[in-house]
Parts: structure tokens; sequence; C-alpha cells
């Protein structure tokens, strides 16, 4: 999960706006979202020699040319594998009407719901289309480490600027924590614990190869005894025990 290209916009900005200037290399996998379902992206996407999967917006216009058979005894989340035509008033517009596509139908058994997917790979397994779509949520990953570890839940500031500065700290101490993590890190830490290790352990006079490979967290219940006021009429005290979940380092 390295980000190779950041586009920071305007919240009004759409997301398929925000694309408008990338173009990929030859033979690029793009994956995305049905708010990408443009057919002129698709056409530029075709041009480049680009390789896309991307959510069908409901109620989008098309043609079946022919079904695929789907494999036997395997992949049965897989519901329909077929190749269509485009025949909308977009598609006819930006010429990829006589394009063929491939229309996925994939069942999402945690959700118990279906989703459908459309590239214009015709060689790949089915299901392979399934899990790349799938790969995507990568990108929420990424978004939620940000936002949970490396405190851009909020912003310090308003202006443009304030905005964009905070945003590239975050997005440099990620780069920067996951060079230590996969150069040096021995321990295969969840991203949330390295970022507490690293926190806690920088004002430490200690290598950062010491600090991810020797220090552990460890949690663990204490007992502990609640004191309560004495009783107003025998005097005794009623005291409880009761258990307390603390964090200790150890290295």
């Amino acid at each position: 999960m390295i980000p190779d290209i950041i586009n920071i916009s305007e919240a009004k900005v759409s997301d398929r706006r925000g694309v408008d200037d990338f173009r990929y290399e030859k033979d690029t996998i793009i994956v995305d979202d049905r708010g990408y379902f443009d057919t002129k992206l698709f056409k530029i996407r075709i041009e480049d020699e680009n390789h896309f999967v991307t959510r069908i917006k409901e109620n989008i216009l098309y043609e079946s040319i022919r079904e695929n058979d789907l494999p036997d005894e395997k992949d049965f989340h897989i519901l329909k594998d077929e190749i269509i035509r485009l025949t909308g008033k977009a598609a006819i517009e930006n010429k990829v009407s006589n394009t063929e596509f491939r229309r996925v139908a994939v069942y999402i058994e945690e959700d118990d719901r279906t989703i459908v997917l459309i590239t214009n790979n015709m060689e790949w397994e089915v299901a392979t289309i399934a899990e790349l779509y799938k790969r995507r949520w990568l990108i929420e990953t990424f978004f939620k480490l940000l936002k949970q570890n490396l405190q851009i839940k909020t912003f310090l500031g308003t202006s443009k600027n304030a905005c964009k500065s905070q945003i590239f700290i975050a997005l440099t101490s990620y780069l920067l924590l996951e060079l230590v993590r996969r150069t040096l890190s021995q321990t295969n830490h969840h991203f949330g614990h390295f970022i507490t290790i690293i926190r806690v352990c920088l004002t430490q006079y200690n290598r950062l190869g010491y600090i991810v490979n020797n220090t552990q967290i460890t949690v663990r219940a204490a007992r502990k005894k609640q004191y309560d006021p004495p009783d107003l009429f025998t005097g005794k005290t009623n005291e409880k025990d009761f258990e307390q979940l603390f964090i200790e380092f150890s290295n």
C-alpha cells in the first residue's frame, strides 16, 4: 500500500473528475469503483492499452453478445460471465459502442449481495476479475490507517495550504514508517502497534532496529481494590475487586 500518485482536490470535485489528467503506462491494471464508470474514461484506457476492472452503474444500457461458460466445481460465487456492447448515448458519443466488454456478476457472501463488474480484458479467468475488484479495498484500508494513526481525522487549520500541509506531513510520515517496517523490522507488527512502539520509544537512545524488534506490547489485566466510603450505620467499608486493563512496554 505505497501510493504512487496523489491528487488533492476540493471536496466538491467528484472522484471521476479527479483523474482527468491521469494517464498510465501500457498494460497497467486499473481497478475502480462505480464512481469511475465513464465511457470517455474507458476509451482513454483502451487507447493507452490499459486493463481496467470497474463496477457497473445501475440502469446501464447494453446488449449481450454471448455468454461464457462458468468454471465447473469451483468459483461458485461467479454468477455470470458474458460479452456485451454498451448501447447508451454516452457510449455512442465516445465511440465505444462497437467495443466488446466483459460483464461479470459476482456474489459477495460476506455481505449477502451481488455486484456487477465490467472489464476490457477477455483473457483473465473470471475469478481473477473478482479478486482484482476485491483488492480495491486496499485503498480504503490505507485511508483508515492514515486517519486512525497519523492524526488527520480533523484539520488543525482551515486554509488550503494548512490542509495540504497536514495531509502531506501524514503521507511523508507513513512512507518513512513503512520504510522502517519493511527494511528493519523482523517482527510482523500490525501497523497500529508499530506506530505506538515508535511513538513511545522515540525519546529513548536506541537504534530503530532494536526498537522495532526488541520492544513488545504486553496487555494484561490487573486486580485492584476499589474503596467505598464507610457505611453510616455500621462504619464498615466495602472494598471490591475490579479488573483494570493496562498496557506496559518491555524492551
